[in-house]
């Protein structure tokens, strides 16, 4: 067996762990899937375990534990911003000093501790540590299909870098230079989250979905007194507007003024708020392209890679793609700090020990498809299914595919629960939920009835690759749901004169295309390519439904209610499954209806069991 090396990610937020062997990505997983605890940040010993587990091995096995980035460099830029705006901002420094004094700053001997508890004795191997953007643009360029490749990544902060952009070509990968702490495009992205009510480092993609109901009515404003913008994307924030160096919150009164009160959670949304979404959107995309045009222009490399936390707004990704200066464009599937885990054992490999990279075949990446999770047998789910009292019925394939799409539909809502869970934050035909997108009250149905989330939240779709042009336009694959394309012009509807006036939420029930339910109030959708290689099950079903419909679209929204992670086990599925409304489940090959279900097992009202997020 070659070099194994186990990468972790932890500590801050979506804490996970990844298992690396000779250059291959074994498995990997976010530690939210098995605590359940959304976003979790504390030490992955579920997801290492998992990882060991894929991997036929013992933790004393491992070569090397890689950790994503450098606790003593963060802690120095803690003190020197804290130094910055002294004597301002003690209390937030008091609590902080609390927090790294007390274990973040001695991160090995943390690291090891909690590595023999899942060893069930002393961890003896080698950890090492690497940066959090190195460890960001190693997830995006490594198992990239490209030989040679710019690499962007685009966050909220690591140690002092909030972007950096460096080459990668073959097994070798260079950081050039780096826009440093406090400027950051990812936390001037988040502070707006905050003020219109959202969480940060979770909501970010509601104001994304939010933004096409508002005007960028205040966009010029932000880059006029928020920001000094360069022709190259490099920009200054202006801090006497923003409070996170030194405070609780991201903001200030100097902001508020500016912008208005800020929007409280699950207070009903205004006008503002949809026109402040609109706003940071149209700026981001603006910095984005900015920085991308200028790097096409200074390298001359057609291919481009992207990771970290902004790499995850996929209408700025669309954008990039269709503006041209790259060729082509690869996007790491969890471009998040749960890739970092990836990233950290692939810088490792091919940095550290200077092992080649496997080779790259023209259009294929070497993520699987981001199925890389655990996986249940057939026989494991049906014992399973008997212990928790539900009642199932085992089927062929073929009928199992063929009483999925007669649920569709009957505009059912079915879980859809097949083979190794995804990695990163979509649902990707392993852990979904799915619908008619036919279906005129799909898109309501699912998020009041199942997901329990806010209405105007758009549905994305899933389409066979091979037909993804007949129904958007988009010429080129998007596997991991990481690029926005418009709903192609054959299958749309003109609004009227009375639609087109619409403001805001009120756009939200038009009938805009023959697939309505995912296709969003300025024609977008995010789209999902479904590949026979790496999903075949999933394929076949896309194939049935198209055999009974003329349509190869399939709504795929992730398996969970507002506030919970995706589901991991079969008992996790059909919680769940009890807890809403949806209509059917299949597992593995065991088809559940609801109706048959024993009631007294959904237990309570299963969405007050999680933290809204």
């Amino acid at each position: 067996m070659g070099r194994r090396i186990l990468g972790i990610s932890a500590f801050y937020h979506d804490s996970a762990a990844a298992l690396v062997v000779d250059g291959e990505i074994v498995a990997a997983a976010q530690e939210e899937r098995f605590t359940r605890r959304k976003h979790d940040p504390g030490f992955p010993a579920a997801a290492v375990a998992y990882c060991l587990r894929e991997g036929g091995l013992q933790a004393n096995d491992l070569d090397e534990v890689v950790f994503y980035d450098r606790p003593k460099l963060k802690f120095d830029r803690l003190l020197a911003t804290y130094s910055a705006f002294a004597p301002k901002g003690f209390g937030s420094f008091r609590a902080a000093m609390g927090q790294w004094l007390g274990g973040k700053l001695w991160q090995e001997g943390r690291l090891r501790a909690d590595l023999a508890g899942v060893a069930g004795c002393p961890f003896e191997r080698p950890i090492s540590f690497t940066t959090h953007h190195l460890s960001h643009a190693a997830s995006a360029f490594f198992p990239s299909p490209f030989e040679e490749a710019v690499i962007l990544t685009v966050d909220g902060v690591g140690e002092w870098a909030t972007a950096t952009v460096g080459v990668g070509r073959g097994n070798q990968l260079r950081l050039d230079r780096e826009l440093r702490f406090p400027h950051s495009l990812g936390l001037l992205y988040s502070a707006f989250t905050d003020h219109t009510g959202f969480r940060v480092n979770s909501g970010e993609y509601k104001v994304m979905g939010l933004a096409p109901y508002g005007r960028p009515v205040y966009a010029d404003l932000i880059l006029r007194d928020l920001m000094d913008l360069k022709d190259d994307g490099s920009f200054r924030l202006d801090q006497r507007y923003f409070n996170y160096c030194t405070g609780f919150t991201m903001t200030n009164a100097r902001f508020d003024a500016v912008f208005g009160p800020p929007r409280h959670p699950e207070q009903p949304l205004e006008q503002r708020h949809m026109d402040l979404a609109a706003s940071v959107q149209a700026v981001t995309e603006q910095i984005l392209l900015r920085m991308t045009r200028s790097l096409a222009k200074e390298y001359g490399i057609p291919n481009l890679c992207l990771a970290g936390g902004v790499a995850l707004n996929c209408v700025a990704n669309g954008h990039i793609l269709r503006d041209g200066a790259f060729r082509d464009l690869w996007v790491q599937p969890a471009a998040g700090d749960a890739g970092g885990a990836v990233g950290a054992a692939l810088a490792a490999h091919h940095l550290t020990h200077g092992a080649p990279r496997r080779p790259v075949v023209a259009g294929n990446d070497s993520m699987k498809g981001a199925y890389l999770g655990p996986t249940f047998a057939q026989d494991e789910i049906e014992d399973r299914l008997t212990a928790v009292g539900a009642c199932w019925h085992r089927l062929s394939e073929e009928d199992l595919l063929e009483a999925t799409v007669d649920a569709l539909l009957s505009d059912k809502a079915v879980g859809w629960f097949q083979g190794r869970m995804e990695f990163g934050p979509r649902a990707l035909g392993a852990r979904s939920i799915l619908g008619n997108p036919c279906s005129p009250s799909m898109q309501r149905t699912l998020n009041l009835k199942i997901k329990y989330r806010e209405s105007f939240r758009p549905f994305a779709p899933s389409v066979l690759a091979e037909d993804v042009g007949q129904w958007f336009d988009l010429d080129r694959a998007s596997p991991y749901m990481l690029l926005v394309a418009q709903v192609a012009a054959a299958q749309c509807r003109k609004m009227d004169s009375k639609d087109e006036a619409l403001f805001g939420i009120d756009k939200l029930n038009v009938i805009r295309s023959t697939i309505p339910a995912v296709t969003h109030v300025d024609y977008s959708a995010r789209v999902q390519t479904v590949h026979r290689d790496t999903n075949p099950r999933y394929h076949r079903l896309l194939s049935a439904f198209k055999r009974r419909t003329g349509c190869s679209v399939l709504v795929n929204t992730s398996f969970n209610v507002r506030g919970e992670p995706i589901v991991c086990t079969p008992e996790d599925a059909f919680r769940c499954f009890m807890g809403t409304e949806m209509e059917a489940l299949a597992i593995g090959d065991c088809l559940l209806l609801k109706e048959e279900q024993d009631p007294a097992l959904a237990q309570g009202d299963y969405k007050e069991q999680f933290v809204l997020d």
